[in-house]
């Protein structure tokens, strides 16, 4: 099936740890990729107003899966939102809190901001590199908008929390988002994808997709053509047979008539 849209995960893939800016030939690909009729997403755990100013030269021809499919943007609108139950939302927030022996900071995230609960381990400069808006409060109640994911900042890593968290909500989707989150969502990538397909009329089976990380599975899972990155966890790469070390290889590939 032709590839009608491309979707890509950002840290640890479209843009490797440590790193903060796209290179120059990313925006070139997506540009080319548009005047053939291929629309980009980046799908990822940040939110709008992050995600538009890291492609601010192409962002006019992309779409937005944001919050890790909880938002969906298109054309500068809203064009999907899938909030948490309000009470199970508080719940996680302080779960996480409370639970992360002091060394977890927690974000809740609205449609295009995020809510900060800090103890001075690095959340706040990590949201400040990356451009997201942000409040702080000191409880989950003082949200005053629907939350479309909550997630813990473990600034040691997520190594020892991961059993205590991901079974525990479970209902929430809770997935390994990088080496320092932890994400719950009612939606995942998923959901995200199929109802951005749904509203732009993209079939799945036409969508071309890249992730490096367990909250990438039911992103790639849905579509016709998944890539796992070379740098992802042993049983990522056993579950997804296509591998790629730049997801600029795969996209300059499909350009030229080279895609197998």
């Amino acid at each position: 099936m032709e590839i009608k849209m491309i979707c890509s995960d950002l840290d640890g893939t479209l843009l490797q740890y440590g790193r903060t800016e796209l290179e120059p030939e990313v925006y070139e690909l997506i540009a080319a990729l548009a005047d053939r009729g291929i629309l980009f997403c980046p799908a990822s755990g940040r939110q709008y107003t992050s995600l538009r100013a890291l492609f601010a030269p192409v962002a006019d021809r992309c779409a937005f899966l944001c919050e890790n499919g909880g938002v969906l943007y298109r054309n500068e609108a809203c064009i999907g939102k899938t909030p948490m139950p309000r009470a199970l939302a508080e719940e996680i927030a302080r779960d996480m809190w409370t639970r992360s022996d002091g060394q977890g900071e927690v974000m809740l995230s609205g449609q295009n901001c995020g809510y900060l609960m800090e103890r001075g381990l690095g959340m706040l400069d990590r949201i400040l590199e990356i451009g997201n808006r942000y409040q702080i409060i000191h409880d989950p109640s003082e949200v005053p908008e629907d939350i479309v994911k909550v997630s813990v900042y473990l600034h040691e890593g997520v190594g020892d929390y991961v059993d205590r968290f991901v079974p525990r909500w479970q209902q929430a989707n809770c997935a390994v988002a990088g080496p320092y989150w932890i994400d719950t969502t009612l939606a995942n990538k998923g959901t995200g994808v199929r109802a951005l397909c749904g509203a732009l009329g993209i079939d799945p089976g036409a969508v071309l997709a890249f992730g490096d990380n367990y909250n990438d599975t039911a992103m790639l899972d849905l579509v016709g053509l998944p890539y796992i990155m070379d740098s992802a966890a042993a049983p990522l790469r056993q579950r997804y047979p296509r591998h790629t070390p730049r997801p600029e290889d795969v996209m300059r590939a499909l350009l030229e008539g080279r895609l197998a």
